[in-house]
């Protein structure tokens, strides 16, 4: 799929070149689509346009398909070439820093020369920006900490995207799978943290195999350099500038490999400390008696733990932040799994943003074993979303009843849903009288980010229709800071009005910090995707790790609960407070 991925840059780069140029907004939009489908496509493109399907995707029209095929022929676009010869491409990446867009860059181009990002850099940084149009001190400020944030993301990973790389390389592993025993993605990517710095592969195998398995990562189709090439250790950067470092060891150090690299640093001086004080030394290499050098054991994470006395500790919570305790007291909690998930709450269809009809996300949801869906397609004031109207909504109602006497024989049950506004006075979006005849609504902000929002968010959670805040903090790892907001107020008052508070795995807005809080208070999360395409539901398994990073355990998790449960929570939210009670 890496030529789908290449070729989805291209298309979104010249959509960026056409912009910065002035080029007509229709052939820029196509492009960016284009772009789009490309990205989220389950199928190589070459195939697809060998089986002549390509031409069938919607987005892709007769222009892109012949471009497409250009590249496979020749590997180059012209158009695009023709455009660097006009366009800095290098300044462009800066169209990556949040509150930076094409105008700003383009008047930079104009009056300050600026022909590359360094020097629109040092134009920020000496106060030469300021002397362009409607450049305010406030405009900079935002740029200076878009730049900054920018800077920081280069540096490491989000998290999704480092589970999307490294699910790439396991998937090149599975053509040799006959040469080991066991395979697993270690560091700070298999303890879910919410950015992963380089991504670390380990692997169990007999002596014999190490040659052949070294040499298979390092021929990884996606690699730009070689860093080292070894017997036990091997590094590659990939294309996207990434570094991934493979180690192999033996089937009997699996167990001890697998926990020393996981991490985190803090968790493993702990354990070290507490086997020494057993006259034991624990290594990558196994857990030994210090007297007399001995080999124990560290075949497995679990015999590690055990040898000095402990639970195994779930990866997510190796933080030195009271796990350790609690494992030697037997007294862990049992946290949220994704055999336990049910549903998810928060998706999009091409009916607003997103990119696969409500009948393709409905069927991915039911493949994926769900018990039930919210489709939750954005309402009118978002506008750039494609928002839906109430007329509209009433419109896919229908669409909905008639996949319902479908699929609800079987099982599968399909909740009207939306995603409203909350809009800049804490009101909603659409009517009461709409909102009522929804199954399930979850309520957002998507405007005024600058400002303390807790007001919008406690009266959005006032309305007995809403069931679920998205994404309360608006935070977008790697791409967006949070709002001001009291989290503590916002927590107290979703437990006194029966709401949930959205775990948003593609912006992983919500902190483990913030999920201990809600456990701590009995407060109701729900773990959503977001999902804008059907690529994007399996990332379910992402958002669990995120919540089992803060504790989160399967009662207070919305998702666990069937459908009845679902029915349940949302009736005793509208009918105590449409009575003037409150839940606590």
């Amino acid at each position: 799929m890496e030529k789908n991925k290449e070729i989805a840059r291209i298309f979104e780069k010249m959509a960026d070149m056409l912009e910065f140029l002035g080029d007509n907004p229709y052939r820029i939009n196509t492009y960016r689509r284009v772009a789009e489908v490309l990205s989220e496509l389950g199928e190589d493109v070459e195939e697809l346009l060998q089986t002549g399907k390509i031409r069938r995707i919607h987005g892709i029209g007769e222009s892109s398909v012949e471009k497409i095929l250009e590249y496979l022929r020749t590997g180059k676009i012209v158009a695009y070439e023709e455009l660097k010869k006009k366009v800095p491409e290098d300044l462009l990446e800066l169209l990556e820093v949040p509150g930076l867009g094409v105008k700003t860059l383009r008047l930079a181009y104009d009056r300050l020369k600026v022909r590359s990002k360094e020097d629109f850099i040092r134009a920020v940084k000496s106060g030469q920006l300021a002397f362009l149009p409607g450049m305010g001190e406030k405009k900079i400020q935002n740029i200076l900490r878009g730049l900054e944030l920018w800077e920081k993301s280069k540096e490491r990973m989000t998290l999704l995207e480092a589970y999307e790389l490294g699910r790439s390389i396991l998937k090149h592993f599975e053509d040799v799978r006959e040469l080991y025993e066991n395979i697993q993605l270690a560091g700070s990517l298999r303890r879910r943290k919410e950015t992963v710095g380089d991504i670390d592969l380990l692997v169990s195998a007999k002596k014999e195999s190490w040659a052949r398995l070294h040499n298979h990562f390092v021929n990884y189709p996606g690699v730009k350099e070689v860093l080292l090439h070894g017997e036990t250790k091997s590094s590659v950067v990939t294309q996207e500038g990434r570094q991934v470092d493979f180690r192999t060891v033996e089937p009997n150090q699996w167990g001890s490999a697998l926990q020393y690299f996981t991490g985190s640093k803090e968790h493993n001086v702990r354990v070290r400390d507490i086997a020494r004080a057993l006259g034991l030394k624990i290594s990558e290499y196994g857990v030994f008696r210090v007297d007399t050098g001995e080999w124990v054991g560290g075949r497995t994470e679990e015999e590690v733990y055990q040898l000095i006395g402990m639970d195994w500790i779930p990866p997510e919570i190796r933080e030195n932040a009271g796990e350790i305790e609690l494992a030697t007291a037997k007294k862990l909690p049992r946290l949220v799994e994704l055999k336990d998930i049910k549903g998810d709450f928060h998706m999009h269809s091409n009916w607003s943003d997103g990119l696969h009809s409500l009948e393709e996300m409905v069927q991915a949801c039911y493949e994926l074993g769900y018990q039930y869906m919210v489709i939750g397609d954005h309402s009118q004031a978002s506008r750039v979303a494609n928002g839906l109207d109430p007329n509209r909504y009433r419109e896919q109602f229908k669409l909905i009843h008639k996949l319902r006497e479908y699929y609800e024989p079987k099982g599968f049950y399909i909740l009207r849903g939306c995603e409203v506004d909350i809009l800049p006075d804490g009101t909603l979006d659409l009517p009461e009288d709409l909102l009522e005849e929804f199954d399930f609504v979850v309520a957002s902000i998507h405007s005024r980010f600058n400002q303390d929002n807790t007001y919008r968010i406690l009266k959005a959670m006032e309305s007995p229709f809403v069931n679920l805040i998205g994404h309360p903090t608006g935070k977008a790892y790697g791409t967006r800071e949070g709002y001001p907001i009291d989290m503590e107020k916002i927590i107290k008052t979703a437990k006194e009005t029966g709401t949930a508070l959205e775990l948003n795995t593609y912006r992983a807005d919500l902190s483990p910090e913030q999920i201990r809080r809600c456990m701590e208070e009995g407060v109701t999360i729900a773990i959503v995707t977001d999902a804008h395409s059907v690529k994007h539901l399996p990332y379910m398994e992402l958002g669990v790790g995120l919540a089992r990073r803060g504790w989160a355990v399967p009662e207070l998790v919305l998702n666990t609960r069937d459908i009845w449960g679902i029915r349940e929570f949302v009736d005793k939210k509208r009918n105590l407070m449409l009575s003037g009670g409150k839940f606590a």
